[in-house]
């Protein structure tokens, strides 16, 4: 089946930025009225090759690029390029998607429908549960660490970039740093796990080289987080806050450098693990 680039049906209505604001009244002995940008979320509906996959909470922006990483980080693809065609639609409170993807991947999608069916009387439990928790992954080639001076006021410049967060706030961010230390893309979301895909379909669409450079999280590191990047096959991750140990141990097992940048101290390279030093 031939590829096409992501089309948006043509009666849809356009996703503006900034936010929009909403009036206030502060609750104090001598109130004041006041206004205020909010983060914007709306409800996104995904379907593959015709059968309803998911429906998420979403930022309405860079959705082709948050279908691609979403479609991949998830495990539904293997690749990008089994992804043919993505027709976005808008509704009156949401939006739907509908993917047309490999004759492959649609067979494993139903595969994995059909598995969580069979589970759906008392939730997934069981080795079908482990497997979709704990996934087995191929490591990544070990990569070299990013420079120092590549991390030195990574989080004022990342401040600069988030356009949503500067509107309205309440929104996470993931960022790819080059091999020259310049933060070459920003994907903002409500949600963390959105953010971060986003910022993969991106950098496929441009055409980057994964192990170029390292990406950003500006959220709570936890393990989904490190799936999501071994899948895509960058070598360095970058977090903002503290990873979790199970986070921790996947990175090292896994080969992936996973960093913590605190706000007042320096950087914390986790995995790989020092050498020399009893590691738990």
């Amino acid at each position: 089946m031939p590829r096409h680039a992501p089309t948006v049906a043509k009666d849809s209505a356009p996703i503006l930025l900034p936010a929009p604001t909403y009036s206030y009244v502060e609750l104090a002995d001598a109130p004041q009225d006041g206004a205020a940008a909010l983060a914007s979320e709306t409800a996104l509906a995904i379907s593959y090759n015709g059968i309803s996959h998911s429906v998420m909470m979403v930022s309405p922006s860079d959705l082709e690029d948050f279908i691609y990483g979403f479609s991949l980080s998830a495990g539904l693809i293997d690749s990008f390029d089994e992804v043919y065609d993505i027709r976005l639609q808008q509704h009156d409170s949401a939006i739907s998607a509908e993917v047309q993807v490999s004759n492959r991947a649609f067979w494993a999608l139903k595969q994995q429908r059909r598995t969580l069916a069979g589970n759906s009387g008392c939730g997934l439990c069981g080795v079908e549960a482990l497997e979709q928790a704990l996934p087995h992954l191929q490591s990544l080639t070990p990569s070299p660490l990013p420079a120092a001076a590549h991390l030195q006021g990574l989080r004022t410049r990342i401040q600069a970039v988030q356009t949503m967060a500067r509107h309205s706030g309440a929104v996470h961010a993931a960022l790819f740093v080059d091999g020259q230390g310049q933060i070459r893309l920003c994907r903002e979301d409500i949600g963390r796990h959105n953010a971060l895909d986003k910022l993969l379909g991106a950098l496929h669409r441009e055409g980057g080289d994964p192990r170029q450079g390292f990406a950003v999280v500006t959220s709570r590191c936890s393990l989904e987080l490190i799936h999501k990047t071994l899948r895509a096959g960058i070598g360095t991750l970058v977090s903002l806050s503290a990873p979790t140990t199970l986070s921790v141990q996947w990175a090292r097992q896994h080969n992936l450098n996973l960093i913590h940048l605190p706000q007042h101290n320096a950087p914390r390279v986790y995995s790989p693990a020092a050498p020399g030093v009893a590691q738990p």
